[in-house]
């Protein structure tokens, strides 16, 4: 590690923590948010280059010590304390690059998810019901707020489609691993034979847009209706008369929010999520016309594949994107869904370090 760049993320991030003190900052809380998100974010790749910059200064001192006594039980200390050091300077070496690989900048948005029933009739529907308890419990064990905005519902109360918002600090940032197709493979409760059938549901994960800004919405292109909310209702959501329909119209694009009781509130949230869908279409198009495709799921990031397999019969739950497999299928719906998320960060991160290795070469 080069002194100098950590002493620059020292400096920088001593800068912020003054800025943050001054009313001039305070006041304007545009700015204040901005410095403010800056100093979360570098706050732990500070701390780790403090601590990597004390260990170069022991390390220093104990060689000089060691170069200037004779002493037998001295020099012994001294060569125990140099390997002891080392070893922190190795872990932290590791920590920095950790920390020094380039985030993805919508990480620590929140997320709208979207889970719809693939094939197989009723028992996908069942199935991505199951699915939106998944993570509503993943959500409610990290203390992320979960709120329904729109659910189609079938008579045996499986899900046709539901989207929801989670607000959280990191919630995209975990879910986007969940985009793509999910599969089970299980004995529905419609069947009578007691055959194990496979059915799938389609998740996909946007990032929410945070400021007005990053979506350019032209008012006269929204067509906006409101009505009264129908269906069974559920659990999670509460029907209302004051339900809100938004169409954008050049791309066609349909939001409908029901889960508010006032009108004004279901608008704001349906405007949300169709800034969120709208902000996903931009970035794919600016990715398109650069030819820059990048890779924002482990895999080939296409939302059509495959993502992971849900065996009921061996309680096996599979990701096949990095071949990870568990016996523990229960757990996992019951919202313990880092024994998955997790190893996929891991090999993310693996990933992104191979890539900086290869450019410093």
């Amino acid at each position: 590690m080069e002194r100098q760049g950590l002493e620059k993320i020292l400096q920088r991030f001593s800068e912020i923590e003054n800025s943050l003190g001054k009313p001039e900052i305070v006041s304007d809380q545009k700015k204040y948010k901005q410095l403010a998100k800056e100093y979360s974010d570098l706050k732990p790749l500070a701390d780790a280059a403090r601590d990597y910059l004390r260990l170069v200064e022991e390390i220093h001192s104990a060689q000089e010590m060691l170069a200037e006594t004779d002493d037998p039980e001295m020099r012994e200390y001294l060569q125990e304390e140099l390997e002891s050091y080392r070893s922190q300077l190795e872990k932290l070496e590791e920590e920095l690059k950790r920390l020094l690989l380039p985030q993805d900048p919508d990480d620590r948005k929140n997320a709208v998810v979207e889970i719809r029933a693939g094939t197989g009739g009723e028992e996908a529907a069942l199935f991505a019901r199951d699915l939106f308890k998944m993570y509503v419990r993943y959500a409610e064990d990290r203390g992320w707020k979960v709120s329904v905005t729109e659910l189609h519902e079938t008579e045996l109360g499986g899900y046709k489609e539901v989207v929801f918002l989670v607000e959280g600090d990191g919630a995209y940032g975990r879910l986007k691993y969940e985009s793509g197709v999910h599969r089970v493979q299980r004995i529905p409760v419609t069947e009578s034979g007691g055959r194990i059938h496979t059915s799938t549901a389609s998740v996909v994960v946007l990032p929410e847009s945070e400021e007005v800004d990053d979506v350019d919405i032209n008012p006269d292109e929204l067509k906006i209706e409101t009505f009264r909310a129908g269906g069974p209702g559920g659990q999670h959501v509460n029907m209302t008369d004051s339900a809100v329909r938004i169409t954008h119209l050049p791309t066609g694009i349909v939001v409908t929010c029901q889960d508010e009781r006032s009108q004004h509130k279901n608008r704001a949230k349906a405007m949300r999520i169709l800034k969120a869908r709208l902000l996903d279409m931009q970035k794919k198009q600016r990715e398109r016309e650069l030819g820059q495709l990048r890779r924002s799921y482990i895999g080939t990031g296409d939302r059509s594949e495959k993502i992971r397999t849900y065996n009921f019969p061996q309680n096996r739950v599979t990701d096949h994107r990095i071949g990870l497999t568990i016996y523990n299928l229960e757990s996992v719906l019951e919202g313990n869904l880092d024994l998955v998320i997790a190893p996929l960060l891991q090999e993310e991160e693996r990933r992104k370090l191979e890539e900086l290795e290869k450019s410093e070469k």
